[in-house]
């Protein structure tokens, strides 16, 4: 309807409103005894639509004194990138009234909100033609599995709700990396392998489809590798051949091991959208019920990688360094800088556990993040000391890492080409200092950064980075304190070498004002 036609103070039919410019019952007589109008404006729609007309209402007074009514009808436009174009639902723009949860509707309610749906006979709905006629996966398509049955399922993970706890139907989604944590409910009364949820087959005999129709190519998800996670969080690589599973098994009344405490799916696929293979890395662990209140905290992710492709790099800040990032490192090539996208060949520090031999592995390790200082460490035997520079090298290598980098980005997104803006890590320990016999003790990271760019947004850059390493000067018994365990540490420090900020001024405008030559004329 016309906003002209619109009247919200208009009460009375075939009488006039006091006071009701829009009402088309008052005429010029009545319109003069009007003190105001009570509406100024009267709009066709809603305020959040992205044109709509708008009658204006205002009073005037006429040569002789008396109020005469004005009124125009204007096209408004709305800027907002968020404006609705066409209002199709009259209720569109409310929200009905939530349920209010009770003990009676709420096991309703959150399988209603929690649960997802899918109707595989819609999701083409609007896409074009040959999109739909495509056998890939699409961005945001849920990746479907091959049921034992003969029938087409989807991949479910667990996934925290509402609450913390797990809820077993969140789909994995084409391209969409995703990452959970939640808590798994036990129940220990009966046999360990019973929990579905914590068995290692659960997630490692998986039959994903390697396209959107029923007929796609099986794609299966391969092992590729087991840790076994201590109480006490040591961890030990398994060996797994071919079709082996790692059942959980009860070892106390309260205790099961053998339990998935975490699982990291890496997903292959082609430009075309088709699957190529897909693999996943498991973490078992012992979990005991008496300590953890009959809840198990679980972590799962799904990682999508580019077959054939450069695997995706994640930066650490735009330009700047974001705090709790970790370092961009790699070494010096022939056409720029080659980084890792593994952790492991990262620059990173020993990670501390409990009672860990220097000498023993495996070890390990936790990335630098930019602005957290960290200290960790490990114990040395004397016992283990018969070859001098062997044990030299070997703490060494333990303490820098496998592979350790030559350099360090300076800004959070520097790019690997640009040799210039990576600062190289320099280090005080000279080669023949290894050969000369003399212990590492101590491995300690500076790194200065400052803030570069405007002070209303600065950026965090680093300008510099050591690596200072401690030796022993004399004999190794007099460190131990009389024990025969000599302590190692490693550690980082982040030191910020900014100056301080100088207000700026402009400088004054200089004056260079030429005079003409007979200004002065005719007095010189």
């Amino acid at each position: 309807m016309s906003a002209d036609r619109l009247c919200p103070c208009d009460e009375n039919t075939a009488v006039c409103d006091m006071n009701c410019c829009c009402d088309r019952e008052c005429n010029k007589d009545d319109v003069a005894l009007f003190t105001s109008c009570t509406f100024t404006a009267v709009r066709s729609g809603s305020k959040q639509l992205c044109s709509q007309d708008i009658a204006s209402y205002s009073l005037t007074t006429d040569v002789y004194g008396y109020l005469e009514l004005q009124s125009s009808v204007q096209r408004e436009i709305n800027y907002n990138i968020f404006c609705v174009w066409s209002q199709n639902c009259f209720d569109g723009l409310s929200h009905p009234s939530p349920s209010l949860p009770t003990a009676d509707n709420f096991d309703s309610l959150f399988s209603q909100f929690i649960s997802f749906i899918f109707d595989p006979e819609g999701v083409d709905e609007g896409l074009p033609a040959e999109v739909q006629a495509s056998s890939g996966y699409q961005f945001g398509d849920v990746l479907a599995t091959a049921e034992p049955s003969g029938q087409k399922g989807i991949f479910y993970l667990p996934a925290h709700g509402v609450t913390a706890d797990c809820v077993n139907s969140s789909p994995a989604v084409f391209l969409k990396d995703q990452t959970s944590r939640c808590s798994q409910r036990l129940a220990l009364d009966g046999d360990c392998s019973s929990l579905q949820a914590l068995r290692m087959d659960t997630y490692a005999n998986v039959q994903l489809l390697a396209g959107r129709n029923a007929d796609a190519a099986v794609v299966p998800v391969d092992v590729a590798s087991v840790i076994l996670q201590s109480i006490k969080g040591a961890q030990t690589e398994l060996t797994v051949s071919d079709g082996e599973d790692f059942l959980p098994v009860r070892t106390t009344s309260s205790g099961c091991a053998n339990m998935v405490l975490k699982a990291v799916y890496v997903i292959k696929y082609k430009s075309s959208g088709e699957l190529v293979n897909a693999s996943v890395s498991l973490v078992l662990g012992f979990v005991n019920t008496s300590r953890t209140h009959n809840s198990l905290q679980q972590e799962f992710q799904v990682i999508f990688q580019a077959d054939g492709g450069e695997p995706t790099v994640h930066y650490s800040g735009n330009p700047g360094y974001v705090v709790g990032m970790p370092l961009m490192s790699g070494d010096r090539a022939t056409d720029g800088i080659s980084r890792s996208i593994n952790l492991r060949d990262t620059l990173s520090l020993l990670q501390s556990t409990e009672d860990q031999d220097c000498l023993k592995g495996p070890h390990q390790r936790s990335p630098v993040l930019f602005g957290q200082d960290y200290m960790s460490g490990c114990t040395l035997s004397l016992e283990d000391i018969t070859n001098c520079s062997l044990v030299s090298q070997s703490l060494l290598n333990v303490l820098r890492g496998p592979n350790p980098p030559q350099y360090v980005a300076s800004f959070g997104n520097t790019l690997l080409e640009n040799v210039l803006d990576w600062v190289p890590i320099k280090s005080n320990m000279n080669p023949t200092e290894v050969q000369s016999c003399q212990i590492p003790l101590a491995l300690h990271l500076e790194i200065e950064w400052t803030k570069y760019g405007s002070l209303v947004n600065p950026q965090a850059q680093i300008v510099s980075i050591r690596e200072m390493i401690e030796t022993n000067q004399s004999s190794l018994a007099p460190l131990s304190g009389g024990s025969s365990i000599v302590p190692v540490r490693s550690s980082v420090a982040f030191i910020p070498v900014s100056a301080a900020a100088v207000p700026g001024y402009r400088a004054a405008p200089s004056i260079n004002a030429k005079l003409p030559f007979d200004f002065f004329f005719p007095f010189v």
